[in-house]
């Protein structure tokens, strides 16, 4: 990993004057989307999988829920590496680990192989969420600016092309492997060339800029709002991503294919929210962008709910894109600024709850559902979301603000 030595006044931009730093950020973009392309090639060829393997109705759930505690797993694992090593060395070496995992998931015939596969695969994807996001805070940190929401913007585009290529290779009928074969042959060599220039911004010392709690030292107590913010918000995603499709059809009336659109919708308008995203943090800051799409979440929540038709209900999807795109990247922002000696562990801990979120939301709605009713599941999530108002002042940047108008004059220093 590379470290620029140098130190720019507060005022002045440092990524635009420090190729190390803009090469680093370019970089971690990359990673952010090729791992959209991943995970997103993997979810969306679920039925696939099952097909492949023979997997039962009873079974896949089981297979589902291991990638997520698993991933948590490795988040945690991560925590203790990065004592040793730094993120970016765990990074370079779990994007290509997921990666290859992909195409075992697709290359195999039995059902220990696809076992194993994706048990690397979650393991691996935990390690990689959580260096990712760490590298985005130390990142950003050096940046004196909100640069998250454009890493995770990089996300969701991969995730937009992982989509696209999966339907083409269900539309031409490919197999799985000839499917993943030629995204990985590309992913890999760019993921790997990419891995030279991962750099991150020199730590302060923890206590040695007087905010964050205890002085930088980590505190789960502090941590928790931020914790539970980000479960409620994947509650949300998972949300979206498991029941859309079934609710427009089954409870809205539209056709199989109209069904099939809110989930690109909500994709498209998550990639806008966030391209714009940071943007919104520097001219009114994190607090207020992270109430805002709070509110929007939760009125594209209600909407779903009460939507008398299809269209109506990819309007209330519409709004629930631009409402939770802001708030996870947010939130690993803010355990980073909370905790400013000890930002690693911070987001380790943070990622875990991004799989909680997962694993509760898709069978909590299904429960609902089924025991009462899907317009009154979508409350449920839409409730808490709203729970993210009473958490909001978490978010402030104290003396840390990024943006015009909410810095304070202070010396970067890059190393």
């Amino acid at each position: 990993m590379t470290d620029a030595g140098m130190t720019r006044p507060g005022g002045t931009d440092v990524g635009r004057t420090d190729p190390v730093l803009r090469r680093g950020r370019v970089a971690l973009a990359l990673s952010f989307g090729v791992q959209g392309v991943a995970f997103a090639l993997l979810v969306t060829r679920i039925p696939a999988l099952q097909d492949q393997y023979g997997i039962s109705d009873g079974l896949l759930p089981a297979f589902l829920a291991a990638v997520p505690i698993l991933a948590g797993v490795g988040s945690v694992l991560t925590e203790k590496v990065v004592t040793r090593v730094r993120p970016g060395t765990v990074l370079r070496w779990a994007q290509p680990l997921v990666l290859l995992a992909l195409l075992g998931a697709g290359a195999g015939r039995e059902m220990w192989q696809v076992a194993v596969a994706l048990g690397v695969f979650g393991l691996a994807v935990g390690a990689l969420d959580a260096s990712m996001n760490m590298l985005g805070v130390s990142l950003q940190r050096v940046y004196g600016r909100s640069i998250m929401l454009g890493f995770h913007a990089a996300f969701s585009l991969g995730g937009i092309v992982g989509a696209s290529l999966a339907w083409a290779g269900a539309r031409w009928e490919l197999s799985l492997f000839v499917s993943y074969l030629p995204v990985v042959a590309v992913l890999l060599p760019a993921a790997l060339v990419g891995s030279r220039w991962y750099t991150e911004g020199k730590r302060p010392e923890p206590g040695g800029d007087g905010s964050g709690g205890a002085g930088g030292a980590l505190s789960f107590k502090l941590l928790l709002p931020l914790c539970l913010v980000m479960c409620f918000a994947y509650i949300g995603d998972s949300t979206v991503s498991n029941w859309s499709a079934k609710y427009l059809q089954d409870v809205l009336g539209s056709s199989e294919q109209l069904a099939t659109v809110p989930y690109n919708v909500y994709m498209v308008t998550t990639l806008l929210g966030r391209a714009v995203g940071d943007h919104g943090v520097r001219r009114f800051g994190a607090v207020a962008v992270v109430r805002a799409g709070s509110l929007l979440a939760a009125g594209g929540f209600a909407v779903v709910a009460v939507a008398p038709g299809a269209w109506v209900g990819m309007a209330g999807f519409t709004l629930l894109g631009l409402g939770l795109c802001v708030i996870v990247p947010q939130t690993f922002a803010a355990a980073g600024r909370l905790f400013p000696g000890n930002s690693d562990a911070a987001v380790a801990r943070l990622n875990i709850f991004n799989y909680v979120g997962f694993l509760v939301g898709s069978p909590l709605v299904g429960i609902l559902g089924d025991a009462w009713s899907y317009r009154g599941a979508m409350l449920v999530p839409m409730l808490l979301v709203l729970v993210t108002l009473v958490y909001a002042r978490s978010f402030a940047a104290e003396g840390a603000r990024y943006g015009g108008g909410h810095e304070r004059p202070r010396t970067a220093d890059v190393g």
